[in-house]
């Protein structure tokens, strides 16, 4: 099995276990669990996939994706009540899928030969579409979204990291760990120490 299938793998399995916590927090039903976890393990990938022309979409392809997230789902749903916090394994969970997610996005993009600025679009996209997508279809605002939240500049610090490491002449694995590395650190920086980005204040009207 290839470093990318690898890859895509895990962060199918983690996004997917994000998605059940939020289907739990919305107490939704099986189906609904099911539903959310794999919209949110492969949404990513999906539109990564779509705009980088590959065919078949991956989990089209290999079909058993979809069977772990529908798993995972099922456990959630049966084992959920058990969690003290939901919402802080919820946002823990997210932070490694969001790592692992834009390292597959990355070196999906490399793979084709893709150049350094879509390598990072790609990169970002993988990472930040599944969560943004099972966000919106609960109708919670998005982590993506939220105030001044370190997310996608953390998606975009580790595609760049990843690039960079490449250019550099590392072979593709040691840079993809550099990637998921870069992503994680500065995501958990966010959430154990309060990091965030400025956020825009409005001024009032002038009178003249």
């Amino acid at each position: 099995m290839s470093v990318l299938a690898l890859l895509d793998y895990a962060s199918v399995l983690v996004f997917a276990l994000t998605g059940a916590l939020v289907a739990s927090r919305a107490q939704l039903d099986l189906v609904g669990f099911v539903f959310i976890a794999c919209l949110t393990a492969v949404g990513g990938g999906t539109v990564r996939d779509l705009l980088l022309d590959r065919h078949p979409v991956f989990w089209v392809g290999q079909p058993d994706y979809i069977g772990i997230a529908a798993v995972a789902a099922v456990v959630v749903f049966f084992t959920a009540h058990l969690v003290e916090s939901r919402y802080r394994w919820l946002i823990w969970l997210d932070s490694f899928a969001l790592a692992i997610a834009v390292a597959a996005g990355t070196g999906a993009a490399l793979s084709v030969g893709q150049g350094p600025v879509i390598v990072v679009l790609m990169g970002m996209t993988t990472g930040c579409m599944g969560g943004l997508m099972r966000d919106v279809v609960v109708g919670e605002v998005p982590l993506v979204l939220k105030q001044g939240e370190l997310y996608v500049s953390c998606a975009m610090a580790g595609a760049v990291a990843g690039q960079i490491a490449v250019t550099a002449g590392l072979e593709r694995l040691p840079a993809l760990a550099i990637c998921a590395a870069v992503c994680w650190a500065l995501r958990a920086g966010s959430l154990w120490f309060g990091w965030k980005l400025p956020v825009y204040k409005s001024r009032p009207p002038r009178q003249y």
